[in-house]
Formats: structure tokens, sequence, C-alpha cells
């Protein structure tokens, strides 16, 4: 567990990647329940192996979504966390698809931190999604959190 100003003194820092997640077709499939968004290149293994990409692949969002759990394993525990909240994404790129049972992690650097509020920090982080045994990434973008502490204000540690 580190202090928000232990977080502060992070800025710039690249964090250790996160666990490899290998994407599934189930998976995939929750989400095109979740979404509405059947498109036959996420859904129909058959008619997906006709496409360029050789069979189904993740959707975008999907990719995107996951940034929750994976950053969950790349932060730093932080002292007093009451909650994070996701606060929104700047620069959202796809750069490549992630093909069904292919891996994914996640890599994170801490961009900024600054105090919205008392006890109210906002971070944003570059991400990116790599896929396993690939040379270009699924994803780049920075991400905006919110996280609500309840430390004491007057820690200066």
């Amino acid at each position: 567990m580190i202090t928000i100003n232990e977080y502060k003194d992070l800025i710039g820092a690249e964090l250790e990647p996160s666990p490899w997640l290998q994407i599934t077709q189930e998976r995939i499939d929750l989400f095109a329940d979740a979404t509405n968004d059947f498109q036959f290149i996420h859904v129909d293994p058959e008619r997906a192996k006709e496409t360029p990409f050789g069979s189904t692949i993740a959707h975008g969002y999907l990719t995107l979504s996951l940034l929750s759990d994976l950053l969950g394993h790349c932060w730093p525990k932080l002292e007093g966390l009451v909650m994070g909240i996701n606060y929104g994404s700047d620069k959202v790129r796809y750069l490549a698809p992630v093909k069904v049972g292919q891996r994914v992690r996640a890599t994170a650097k801490f961009l900024e931190i600054s105090e919205k509020r008392p006890t109210q920090w906002l971070v944003k982080t570059a991400v990116t999604v790599e896929i396993e045994n690939e040379s270009t990434p699924a994803l780049i973008a920075e991400i905006l959190s919110l996280f609500i502490v309840n430390n004491d204000p007057k820690d200066t540690s």
C-alpha cells in the first residue's frame, strides 16, 4: 500500500505489466450479447475464416473494457482508497485485431495525478494492450480514473 503522495512520485514510471488474459469465443459472445453487436467477424467462426483475419476477433470495445481488470493488476494499491471510478478515455486507438484464442495484457505509465477536490484524485494513465507474440499492440489509450481516498489531508509522507 502506498499513499497518494507516493503515487504522485510515480508520474512517468512504467508499471509492471498485468498478467496475460486469453480471449475466448465465449467472452466475445457474452460481450456481443451485452452490447447487441453481433457482427459476424465477432460471432460467426465459419464466416470469419473467410476474412483477412482468418478467425473471429474481439470487439475493440471489449478490449478497451478489459482495462478495468487488467489495470487493477498493474496499479499499486492506494492507501485509504474508497473507490476508483472510470472518468474517461482520451486518444483511444485500435491498432491490431485480437483474434480468438490470443492472449492480451496491459502495460501502463502514469502521466498526471491531480487533486480535483479534497480526497478526489484524477489519474491520467498511458495504456498499451499488447497481444502475445505480436509486434503491434491491440490498442493504445490515455485513461482517466478518479480515485476517492479517505486519507488524512494533512498526510505529507
